[in-house]
């Protein structure tokens, strides 16, 4: 028999005064996607962001040269074995806005599982926060 779990803790959104049970980060659903809606209110918009008709020309350019992922664990497998690339990345984490935006030294190919991993582990915070609270 295991040891008996305690109850989750208080959420601790609405300036503490929620009386729900903390489910994600340490606040209840309701909380939690009141949050993550005052966030996106308050983040411009993609083209603000500089993911505009000039960079769709220079992903769509580089997926066409680079077709399959350059993440350090596909590079690792020959050739033929490489999953196709869907995503661009910069290597510089600044985006297209970024001085080396549209530089092709700056850029790689990548799976979005691979985009993904290597998002969440170099810029841990709101990219996954769209699996919502159960997460």
């Amino acid at each position: 028999m295991g040891v008996p779990r305690s109850p989750a803790a208080f959420c601790s959104g609405k300036n503490r005064r929620c009386t729900a049970r903390a489910t994600h980060r340490g606040l209840c659903d309701a909380c939690y996607l009141e949050r993550q809606r005052e966030y996106d209110e308050g983040r411009p918009s993609a083209a603000a962001r500089g993911y505009d008709r000039e960079w769709h020309a220079t992903r769509a350019a580089y997926l066409e040269d680079h077709p399959t992922c350059e993440c350090d664990d596909c590079l690792k497998l020959p050739l033929w074995q490489r999953p196709e690339a869907t995503v661009v990345d910069h290597i510089d984490e600044l985006g297209p806005l970024g001085p080396r935006g549209h530089d092709p030294t700056n850029l790689r190919s990548m799976t979005k599982p691979c985009h993904d991993k290597r998002t969440a582990r170099d810029q841990p915070g709101g990219w996954n926060r769209r699996r919502g609270p159960a997460a």
